[in-house]
């Protein structure tokens, strides 16, 4: 019986990090990620990376980082009371999937060599 094929064993050319992420510190990959899921104010969004990489980015990281990256259009944010939301953009799900794509082409290996 033939083995349904799994993405990551495609064999494909490692392309550059997408436009969207710098991938060093997978801080921007990681926003887009959560904010994939719904919308998320500051707070929300370091507690969602704290439980995945075990350290809660400090506001003098996060801020910043959002802050590019709504200037650059891939989040929007708006103000409900005091508190400000942020979310995806249509540019910020074409990133998010153009960062997902690269991820699997780059690091997919090492996942694999783990299981």
């Amino acid at each position: 019986m033939a083995r349904k094929a799994n993405p990551i064993d495609i064999v494909v050319e490692c392309c550059r990090p997408p436009d969207c992420c710098d991938m060093r510190g997978m801080l921007s990959f990681l926003i887009l990620h959560l904010l994939s899921k719904r919308k998320m104010y500051g707070g929300e969004i370091a507690t969602e990376i704290a439980k995945r990489k075990a350290g809660k980015p400090n506001p003098g990281t996060l801020y910043p980082a959002l802050r590019y990256m709504e200037e650059r259009g891939l989040i929007e944010s708006t103000k409900e009371g005091k508190t400000k939301y942020y979310k995806l953009t249509p540019a910020g799900k074409e990133g998010l999937r153009q960062a997902k794509e690269y991820f699997v082409q780059a690091y997919g290996d090492i996942v694999l060599e783990s299981m």
